[in-house]
């Protein structure tokens, strides 16, 4: 394959992941408050409330209210994961639980660098190649890449939130290529999920990849990059 223009990156679950699970985090910061949730009830929970939400993108609002946006969507993600695990009637302040909790994941504790990340994003940049990143994520992104040490490698971080539109939607993607001034073909993307990284990216066009970083990928139908150092050499 010819060496590509700009290589794009999703980021939680490609460049960094939660430490144990969403669940484990959650459970965690409500025993700081005298709450005890069951750490795999709350770890369903969240991902049913997570895949009932709209998506983290606001369209046509004003930039200044993005932050605000971000912290509702959130909040509501948080509450009905609570809620769902039957222990909101614990919280006496829940307002002030969330602001912590949100906090919490604009820090370097609940999360971890996957190890195969600087050897591949150095050998990327050292081939004069410019990476992108390509996130359904909202503003924290920037303090988590800051805390890893990550950013000076990324020339453009498009993240949904701020773009209106979010992965597998086609408007992100494109949004990011016109960022580079470049053409599908020119790129790759990289990415853990099906959905959202390898068909999203690949129905403009981009050479997409999806990233495995388990074992509980079908590998019928489409291409599975084991790890990122299976790219290096690339």
């Amino acid at each position: 394959m010819k060496q590509p223009k700009v290589i794009f990156l999703d980021a939680v679950g490609t460049l960094f992941g939660v430490k144990g699970s969403v669940g484990e985090v959650y459970s965690y910061l409500a025993a700081q408050v005298g709450i005890k949730c069951d750490p795999s009830r709350l770890e369903t929970a969240f991902y049913q409330q997570f895949k009932k939400a709209p998506p983290l993108a606001f369209r046509g609002v004003d930039i200044m209210s993005v932050s605000d946006l971000e912290y509702q969507w959130w909040y509501q993600v948080a509450y009905d994961t609570y809620k769902e695990a039957n222990v909101m009637d614990q919280f006496r302040d829940f307002d002030s639980f969330f602001q912590q909790l949100y906090d919490y994941f604009a820090t370097p504790h609940p999360w971890f660098l996957y190890t195969d990340v600087f050897p591949a994003l150095q050998h990327w940049q050292n081939q004069g190649i410019t990476l992108g990143i390509i996130s359904n994520f909202d503003s924290r992104i920037y303090e988590v890449l800051d805390l890893f040490g990550l950013t000076n490698f990324f020339q453009t971080i498009t993240i949904s939130s701020t773009t209106g539109t979010a992965k597998p939607d086609s408007q992100i993607f494109i949004e990011a290529l016109n960022k580079h001034n470049c053409q599908p073909e020119e790129t790759w993307h990289i990415g853990d999920s099906k959905k959202e990284d390898y068909e999203g990216a690949k129905s403009v066009g981009i050479n997409s990849f999806l990233l495995e970083r388990n074992d509980k990928i079908d590998k019928s139908d489409y291409t599975v990059i084991d790890s990122m150092k299976r790219l290096i050499n690339k």
